[in-house]
């Protein structure tokens, strides 16, 4: 994904416009790949970019691309990716909410609001809004180094979270990969942190 380098709150329209042509080609490719939504990185504050442009830039460039994502079917997921922006679940949830769109949602990850946040909050918070979730570990000192069950979530609370949304849809484990045995203990650990087995 480009999200990162010709992200949809530059200040650039040529970098914006990069961005756009690249999520444009992913809603092609998920398309044709049979899937249903595609994960955008709505913006990265930065020096050069305020979070109040971030916030205005990005929900203007969005709204170029539902169109185009609801003639393939496509959901927009918007992630909360450690980009200095969205920050909390109020102002996530509103921030999809202004869209007025069904077609755009929340890419929600558990492990990366455990920083500055609890994700069980996040996810009661997000409800509804929520169409496709990433999961993994987080735990001071090495945050993203842990296996699943290891660290600091409250998986428990996290389950709970999912259940009182309603949440049904597709959970993907985002963590390193590796052999067969250690996709195997992936599938364990997922199974055990959400009690699916």
């Amino acid at each position: 994904s480009r999200h990162w380098r010709d992200t949809l709150s530059d200040p650039d329209p040529d970098v914006v416009a990069n961005g756009l042509a690249a999520i444009r080609e992913e809603f092609q490719d998920c398309k044709a790949y049979g899937g249903t939504t595609v994960l955008v990185v709505p913006a990265v504050v930065s020096k050069k970019v305020s979070y109040r442009d971030a916030y205005k830039r990005s929900q203007a460039n969005i709204r170029k691309l539902i169109p185009d994502a609801e003639r393939y079917g496509i959901k927009i997921a918007i992630e909360e990716v450690w980009n200095k922006f969205l920050l909390s679940p109020v102002e996530f949830a509103r921030y999809i909410d202004e869209f007025g769109s069904p077609t755009v949602g929340a890419y929600f990850d558990v492990g990366n609001v455990v920083e500055y946040g609890y994700p069980e909050e996040w996810i009661h918070e997000l409800g509804k809004r929520i169409l496709k979730i990433h999961i993994k570990e987080y735990a001071k000192p090495k945050r993203f180094d842990y296996k699943l069950g290891e660290g600091e979530i409250d998986w428990a609370a996290v389950r709970q979270a999912l259940i009182d949304a309603g949440y049904e849809g597709w959970i993907t484990a985002e963590v390193p990969y590796g052999d067969l045995a250690a996709m195997k203990d992936v599938v364990r650990r997922m199974n055990q942190v959400l009690q699916l087995s």
